[in-house]
């Protein structure tokens, strides 16, 4: 299932919620614009006026409403996909095939290795990455995959484990989103 399938399906059912409650609330209005003109005739001429301000004041309320709510349905349910894909894809990586999760590892190592003295792994990727690198390695630790560097007094730490990898791609996700809903 391609995410932006599904984000198009999330788009679209949100649009129809649109037209559906714009066509609720022009219905609402039209019938409320009905009965003030029929009172209107048997009013003062001064009280039309009046009562087509309220109306109209009425109805930017409903739209705005209605506006929020669809937007704030289609926010929670954006968020629930990438919920979804965040899960999904962290099962993905914990089954990733081994020679795909050694290129990764060793693209890692390459890029990074000058960084640091120590490095450290899960436990399923340490023969791997004693056999890639040449840092000193420092013990297993508790992600997914990937790897931390550590410089020689242990001062600073680089965290490319996909875990937190996942995590900012996640993170960026949300706020690309928001930014959209909230133009």
């Amino acid at each position: 299932m391609g995410l932006e399938i599904v984000l198009n399906d999330i788009t679209e059912g949100a649009k129809a919620d649109v037209r559906r409650i714009n066509e609720e609330a022009n219905t609402a209005t039209e019938a409320i614009l009905n009965e003030a003109r029929q009172a209107s005739k048997e009013a003062l001429g001064s009280r039309l006026a009046e009562i087509e301000e309220k109306l109209e004041q009425q109805r930017q309320q409903v739209l705005s409403s209605a506006n929020l709510e669809v937007k704030r349905i289609v926010l929670n349910k954006r968020k629930a996909l990438l919920d979804q894909v965040f899960a999904q894809a962290l099962e993905q990586i914990k089954e990733l095939p081994a020679d795909k999760n050694e290129a990764y590892l060793k693209a890692l190592i390459n890029a990074n290795e000058a960084e640091g003295s120590k490095i450290y792994s899960n436990e399923k990727s340490e023969k791997i990455v004693k056999k890639i690198s040449s840092l000193k390695y420092g013990g297993s630790i508790n992600c997914i995959g990937g790897i931390v560097i550590e410089n020689k007094d242990g001062t600073v730490r680089l965290d490319y484990t996909y875990d937190l990898l996942l995590k900012i791609a996640y993170d960026r996700s949300l706020k690309a989103i928001s930014d959209i809903l909230n133009g």
